[in-house]
């Protein structure tokens, strides 16, 4: 069985940092597309960051530019978000999500990612 298992998430305050992980198993996606989305009550689940197979481009949301950080370790399975500077309105759901079709980020849209973690919450406190 596929999984993706996201880890991370927590309460803090504005300003503070938190680092995500996605770690998967059941199988690589070490040659595939990998993204975060996020969810907030009453909105839809919305785009937030992607990296392409070996990391060498990556696809930020423009308000989580130069807060936020994607990384990835092949060699682990593992996917990570670097979250600083968090925003009352980060506050969300973040979902991990691989696209088991594509080794390139092929578009933000929910659509092009097939496999998906269960979410960890992040609430930023103001």
């Amino acid at each position: 069985q596929v999984q993706l298992v996201e880890s991370g998430g927590g309460l803090v305050q504005a300003g503070g940092s938190l680092r995500l992980s996605c770690g998967a198993s059941g199988r690589t996606f070490s040659s595939n597309a990998m993204g975060w989305f996020r969810q907030s009550p009453g909105k839809e689940r919305e785009f937030v960051v992607a990296i392409s197979w070996n990391g060498g481009r990556t696809y930020y949301k423009d308000s989580v530019k130069g807060r936020f950080t994607i990384s990835r370790d092949n060699a682990k399975n593992t996917v990570y978000l670097q979250m600083n500077s968090l925003k009352p309105e980060d506050t969300a759901v973040y979902y991990c999500a691989a696209d088991s079709q594509g080794s390139r980020v092929r578009g933000t849209d929910r659509a092009w990612y097939d496999y998906w973690g269960q979410g960890t919450q992040v609430t930023v406190s103001s």
